[in-house]
C-alpha cells in the first residue's frame, strides 16, 4: 500500500518513521512504572527549556526546580509578544511547524513546535483514528471545516486536502440547498469517516431526519463520525448516530498541544497520556484530585521548540475518578473559562448552562436548526435563532421558567429570528458569548 499521506509530511521535513517508533515504545511502558515515565519527561522538558529558553528562564525566574507544583501557570498573555523571542536557542521560525490558534478564547496568538513534536502529534492522531478502522493512507475523508477564502490560502487548503484523501464541504453556507449537494456528494464518493465541527455536522443530520434519510444508506462505506472544536450535547450525538447509521467518537484538541482527548472504544474520553501531562487545578492553582472540577492546565512533554508548561489553556472540566497516569479519562468537559455568564446576584455560572437550559426547549419540535446566546448586559440575553418560523410565545415563557429554576429570577431574553448565524472565520460557532465585561 502506498503511504502517500505519511509521504506528504516527511517530504516537509516530518520524521514520521522515528515519531511512530517513539510513540510505539511509550505505549508499551506498563501501568506499574508510567507515573516515572511521566516524571523524567515533565523533569526532561522543564529543565530543556529552563537551559535553552530564554523567555521561559525570564518567566519561572530561578535557574532550576525542586518540585512540580512550584512552577507558574502559563496562560495566552504570556504569548503576547513575537515569537521569535519566545524560540528555543537553535531555532529558527523556518526550522518549525508554524501556526496560529484560532482565537475562540479571545486571545489568538502564533504559536511554534519543533518538528519531531510535530510529527508525534499526527503519529498519536493516526493511532487513535486506528481505533476506528480509519487510515489516513487510504481513508476517504467527508470534511466539515472552515477554509481560507483568499485565492492562495483556499489553493493551499485544496492541495492539503487532496494529499490528505479528503474532500472538504463549505461550513459557512449551510442552507437546505447546500446541504442537498452535500447529500449528493455522499452518493457519489466512497467516504469511509466523517469529521470536522460539531454544529455544522448536527445541522447536516436535521437535514437527513427531516428527508427522513439514514446516511449509510446512500454511502454504505461511511464507519464513522468524528467531531471537534465544539461543545457535543449528548441529544445532538444520538440525533447524529441515527442519521448516519455510525457511531460519533468526540474529539477534544488543542492546535497549540495536540489530541488532548479522543473517545475510546469503550466510550470513555481518554486522554493522550503519550505526549501531553493534563493536571486540574483550582483558582490558586492547587492541584485537584480526580472527580473534582477544576481549569485544565497542560503540559506538552516533547516541544522543544516553544514551551508549553504547565499552561492553562482556558478551559474547564473534571478528570474521572478511575485515571491513571497511563490512562487518564475525561469525565466532563464543561466549557471556556471566558465563557462564564456573571448574573445580577453575584452568582456565576457557566454559559453553556444557558444554551443547554434553552436548546432543551428551543428544538423540542424541529423547528429551529440552530442558535447562539449573548450575553449583553447582565440581567440581558440576546437569543439569534435560524428556523422555518418563529419561536413560540409558550416556548418563550418555558425558556424563562427554566432558566428561573437552574439559575435565578428577574433576567430579560430578547429573540432575533436570522437567516443564518454568524461564525468565526474558521467556521466555528461559539454558542455562548459574554459581552458583559
Amino acid at each position: 500500500m502506498f503511504h502517500f499521506f505519511n509521504l506528504s509530511l516527511r517530504l516537509n521535513g516530518f520524521p514520521m518513521r522515528e515519531a511512530s517508533i517513539e510513540l510505539e515504545k511509550t505505549i508499551a511502558v506498563p501501568e506499574t512504572t508510567y507515573e516515572n515515565w511521566v516524571s523524567e519527561k515533565r523533569k526532561a522538558i522543564v529543565e530543556y527549556h529552563l537551559k535553552n529558553n530564554a523567555s521561559y528562564q525570564e518567566f519561572v525566574g530561578t535557574p532550576s526546580f525542586n518540585h512540580w507544583e512550584e512552577l507558574p501557570v502559563m496562560t495566552k498573555k504570556e504569548f503576547q509578544k513575537p515569537l521569535t523571542e519566545r524560540l528555543s536557542g537553535g531555532f529558527t521560525a523556518k526550522k518549525v511547524y508554524v501556526n496560529k490558534t484560532s482565537g475562540s478564547s479571545g486571545d489568538p496568538f502564533i504559536f511554534a513546535k519543533d518538528k519531531f513534536s510535530h510529527a508525534l502529534t499526527w503519529a498519536n492522531i493516526i493511532h487513535r483514528f486506528g481505533w476506528y478502522g480509519i487510515d489516513f493512507n487510504t481513508s476517504l475523508q467527508a470534511r466539515f471545516y472552515g477554509i481560507p477564502l483568499d485565492f492562495i490560502g483556499n489553493k493551499k487548503e485544496r492541495i492539503k486536502d487532496l494529499l490528505s484523501h479528503r474532500y472538504r464541504f463549505t461550513i459557512f453556507d449551510l442552507s437546505d440547498a447546500v446541504l442537498e449537494k452535500v447529500l449528493a456528494k455522499f452518493q457519489q464518493k466512497k467516504f469511509d469517516y466523517i469529521n470536522g465541527y460539531t454544529s455544522s455536522i448536527v445541522l447536516f443530520a436535521k437535514f437527513l431526519q427531516k428527508k427522513n434519510i439514514v446516511l449509510t444508506t446512500v454511502c454504505p462505506t461511511l464507519k464513522c463520525c468524528i467531531v471537534t472544536s465544539e461543545m457535543l450535547f449528548e441529544d445532538d450525538k444520538l440525533l447524529m448516530e441515527k442519521q448516519f447509521g455510525v457511531p460519533v467518537i468526540n474529539e477534544y484538541g488543542a492546535s497549540e498541544l495536540d489530541l488532548i482527548a479522543f473517545q475510546n472504544p469503550s466510550g470513555e474520553w481518554q486522554v493522550n497520556s503519550e505526549t501531553l501531562f493534563v493536571e486540574i487545578l483550582d483558582e490558586n492553582n492547587t492541584v485537584l484530585p480526580n472527580g473534582q472540577e477544576g481549569r485544565i492546565v497542560i503540559t506538552s512533554l516533547y516541544n522543544k521548540a516553544h514551551p508549553f508548561i504547565r499552561y492553562d489553556i482556558g478551559d474547564v472540566g473534571i478528570l474521572d475518578e478511575k485515571s491513571t497516569f497511563k490512562k487518564p479519562i475525561l469525565k466532563k468537559l464543561i466549557g471556556r473559562t471566558n465563557d462564564i455568564a456573571i448574573l445580577p446576584s453575584g452568582k456565576k455560572s457557566p454559559g453553556l448552562t444557558f444554551y443547554y437550559v434553552t436548546k432543551s426547549i428551543i428544538e423540542d419540535d424541529g423547528n429551529v436548526k440552530e442558535f447562539v446566546i449573548k450575553q449583553t448586559k447582565i440581567d440581558t440575553f440576546d437569543i439569534e435563532y435560524v428556523s422555518q418560523k418563529e419561536v413560540t410565545e409558550s416556548q418563550i415563557q418555558n425558556i424563562e421558567k427554566a432558566i428561573t429554576t437552574y439559575l435565578e429570577t428577574g433576567l430579560t431574553f430578547s429573540f432575533t429570528r436570522k437567516e443564518k448565524l454568524e461564525r468565526s472565520k474558521s467556521g466555528k460557532l461559539k454558542q455562548f458569548v459574554s459581552l458583559v465585561k
